[in-house]
């Protein structure tokens, strides 16, 4: 189901902050995990509460080392620590948008083509009467496993492990799968792109695996 997911937008503020080599984080994370998390939600709108995470160790794999160096050499607004942080709040709000088959809330985060995916997929499971009730339990980490820039674009794909509680219920609100007691690790590799030279801030899912 994870895999289905085909895009969405990453707000402004994941390229946000660190004018500086020094937003340059070492692999093994030797940082206090206190950096703000990047907002995700438009302006005038609550930020919702992050998922709890066990990040620990890397922060970016040794094969993305140089790419990640090449984004900050071509942008210096760009800052590792604000981009995880606000790529894990979206993966929790692209989530739950579309567990609840909120397609509002997927226009505001995904490009024309991702939210038409989204919206088949909402539109499919309506039409077999079936509901999920999901829940994303803990973030356990998130990495960055390869960066780079070819073309004037970005692209930075990060691996989430997460634990995700899932349940489906059919049209009479019976259980047909899953249990919300027992959470299942699950592995994404999302891969988001960005325009260097635009104005525009954002970041879109470009592809989504999973391992």
């Amino acid at each position: 189901m994870i895999a289905a997911f085909l895009g969405f937008r990453l707000y402004s503020a994941l390229g946000k902050h660190g004018k500086s080599d020094d937003a340059f984080l070492p692999r093994s994370e030797e940082r206090p995990r206190t950096a703000p998390i990047a907002p995700v939600m438009p302006v005038g709108e609550a930020v919702q509460p992050t998922v709890p995470t066990r990040q620990a160790g890397m922060v970016y794999e040794p094969a993305a080392e140089i790419g990640v160096r090449a984004i900050l050499s071509a942008d210096r607004s760009f800052d590792v620590a604000r981009f995880i942080a606000g790529a894990q709040a979206a993966y929790r709000l692209i989530l739950e948008a579309y567990w609840q088959g909120d397609k509002d809330a997927l226009r505001g985060l995904c490009d024309d083509d991702s939210y038409q995916a989204f919206a088949d997929a909402i539109d499919a499971r309506v039409a077999r009467g079936e509901t999920l009730s999901n829940r994303l339990v803990v973030i356990d980490k998130a990495v960055i496993v390869d960066a780079g820039i070819a073309a004037g674009i970005a692209r930075i794909t990060m691996r989430f492990d997460a634990d995700i509680a899932a349940v489906t219920r059919d049209k009479d609100d019976k259980i047909v799968a899953g249990s919300m007691t027992d959470a299942s690790a699950t592995q994404d590799v999302w891969s988001f792109v960005r325009a260097i030279a635009s104005q525009d801030p954002n970041w879109l899912l470009d592809e989504t695996d999973a391992e």
